[in-house]
């Protein structure tokens, strides 16, 4: 391999125990320089931050003037508004306890202007009653279901609905519009995105809907990472990426059109020699994500032909083949397949800078909570 092939060498790898979860932050720096590049304008960008968790790429992002998040814990909402991160949306239905730690964020740090999903009348008559309570406004976005079939409601008449319902609602600021639809994620980008128009066609027809009943135009918040590349060519639409900092095998393989950089991977080493042919490596279910099928969870950026074929809480076997030349001892760099899942289970990852460990970033928020 070419010393650009081996991008991710580590010079003074011995001094990293493994399982290690390391970080490349000029890669990093680069995926956000071309994520800016592929729309009109930033202004319309708000990333997710399930997937890095720390202040550290927040931070980032704020030099790289992204001033919108999106997130999905209260502890996520917290590490950005710690940030100074100016607008955060927290992309989940506050109900019972989660409502008030909401609330409280509000009050605590005044200069983020948060705002927060509701699909039922319920939930929108709780978070009104919890913001005449504490004596402020909401700002809330009526959650599309769009064919993700998770939360959310159809972007028809029960939406219009909820809309007008939350604009009389004491408390409550109606805003916008959000439609996730992560169930699209096709590799053949021409399918993908008449998958993708076809869902957001309906989101589009109530936002002019709600227009002509004399309401200022609705936001749009839509997508993730497989649909931004469509999404970002709408006119006003904000879009919200979230893999991109680090990227991963599965978007690697499942989106091409998107050339961001692998910059998150594995560091593990080879423990034991079960028999001939297979090697057991300190990467089990609780060092990568293990959603998927035992083939889709880990790759081995400087030994590919190397096959998985167990795994366990600490272990992972694979298959080497005849005659192998791995030791005890040799040192792995395995590329995740789905990073957000696996970044949640590392409290820190290692910053790699000039190919040698150079530094901790504190992966804050995979707690439910920080303070609040």
């Amino acid at each position: 391999m070419t010393e650009q092939q081996q991008w991710y060498n580590i010079e003074n790898v011995e001094l990293l125990d493994t399982p290690a979860l390391v970080v490349y932050p000029d890669r990093v720096n680069a995926n956000i320089d071309l994520l800016k590049t592929m729309i009109d304008d930033i202004i319309r960008l708000r990333p997710h931050v399930k997937t890095y968790k720390n202040k550290e790429v927040t931070l980032l992002l704020l030099a790289a003037a992204i001033h919108k998040f999106k997130c999905a814990t209260i502890a996520e909402a917290e590490l950005l508004a710690t940030c100074k991160a100016p607008d955060v949306l927290l992309a989940y239905q506050p109900v019972g306890p989660k409502l008030y730690r909401f609330v409280k964020l509000i009050h605590a740090f005044p200069a983020t202007r948060f705002s927060c999903l509701v699909d039922n009348a319920v939930a929108a008559k709780e978070i009104s009653d919890a913001a005449k309570e504490y004596n402020i406004q909401i700002n809330v976005y009526i959650d599309l279901n769009v064919g993700m079939n998770r939360t959310g409601i159809p972007a028809g008449f029960e939406a219009l609905q909820l809309y007008m319902d939350c604009g009389v609602l004491p408390g409550l600021n109606p805003i916008g519009l959000h439609a996730y639809d992560g169930h699209i994620h096709d590799v053949d980008l021409k399918t993908r995105t008449e998958r993708c128009n076809a869902s957001f066609e309906p989101v589009f027809k109530l936002q002019q809907s709600l227009k002509q009943k004399g309401y200022p135009e609705p936001v749009i918040i839509a997508g993730g990472s497989p649909t931004f590349p469509i999404h970002a060519k709408r006119e006003n639409v904000e879009c919200s990426p979230g893999t991109f900092v680090y990227w991963d095998q599965g978007y690697q393989l499942g989106m091409p059109e998107q050339p961001f950089l692998p910059a998150a991977i594995i560091v593990t080493r080879v423990i034991s020699l079960p028999d001939a042919t297979k090697l057991c490596l300190d990467v089990g279910h609780k060092s990568v994500s293990a959603e998927n099928e035992l083939s889709k969870r880990i790759y081995f950026l400087n030994a590919p032909e190397l096959v998985p074929t167990g795994q366990s809480e600490e272990h992972l076997v694979v298959e080497a083949g005849e005659n192998h030349k791995y030791n005890v001892g040799d040192v792995l760099y395995g590329l995740p397949h789905h990073i957000c899942p696996t970044v949640s289970l590392y409290e820190r990852v290692y910053v790699i800078e000039n190919k040698s460990l150079n530094g901790e970033w504190f992966n804050t928020a995979r707690d439910r909570k920080i303070t609040i």
